[in-house]
């Protein structure tokens, strides 16, 4: 069994009076008995039939974004788990679960672990205040949420996002993983730090 499952949900993303179809990648990490969800967005009942039997360490959620977290609460009820936010995410995470907060902070620097694979957060802010990824070095994976995509950073033209803040994550928290590290998206396609470590000044001249 791999230690990384990938799973896609579908639904929709709202903020600032808008809504979009998504579709959002969602990431189970550790081994046949127990695992880490990365993201809750629209299916819990296709997540709770991926963990299976399993034990559930922890829904682990990169930010605070309603299509990221609109089942967190759900799925770890149903598998007594903790969930797990940044503390910066509470303005965007209440949006959606205004009588439930997550059970443990995020913090740059933590580690979580399931099945023997250990996750480090590393604090990755842009696209929204306590954005997070998990670097997991000895998979070579770094899991980015919606900071880090192919082809360039994530959105920073909403509430609470900065693009010069997602730019200073990216090159200084994420571009100096080794290159071949594969960057696990919250949306669409993986991606390598080294194809898109190229791209970094294009994306800033861009976004100017």
């Amino acid at each position: 069994m791999s230690p990384v499952e990938h799973l896609v949900t579908s639904g929709t993303f709202s903020l600032d009076g808008g809504t979009w179809d998504v579709d959002n990648n969602v990431w189970i990490v550790g081994d046949e008995r127990e695992v880490l969800v990365i993201d809750a967005p629209h299916d819990a009942d296709a997540i709770a039939e991926a963990v299976g039997d399993r034990r559930l360490v922890a829904v682990v959620c990169t930010h605070g974004h309603d299509d990221h977290v609109r089942k967190a609460p759900e799925l770890a009820d149903r598998f007594g788990a903790p969930i797990l936010l940044h503390p910066a995410e509470a303005p965007l995470w209440e949006m959606t679960h205004p009588d439930r907060a997550p059970d443990r902070e995020l913090a740059d620097g933590d580690t979580v672990t399931a099945g023997g694979v250990v996750l480090r957060v590393l604090h990755t802010p842009g696209h929204s205040p306590g954005s997070c990824s998990l670097h997991a070095p000895e998979l070579g994976t770094v899991f980015t949420g919606d900071t880090l995509f192919q082809g360039g950073p994530g959105a920073t033209g909403r509430s609470f996002s900065s693009f010069d803040t997602i730019i200073d994550s990216i090159r200084e928290r994420l571009l100096t993983l080794p290159g071949d590290t594969t960057v696990r998206t919250g949306h669409g396609d993986s991606t390598t730090v080294g194809g898109e470590l190229p791209h970094l000044e294009e994306w800033i001249a861009r976004g100017q």
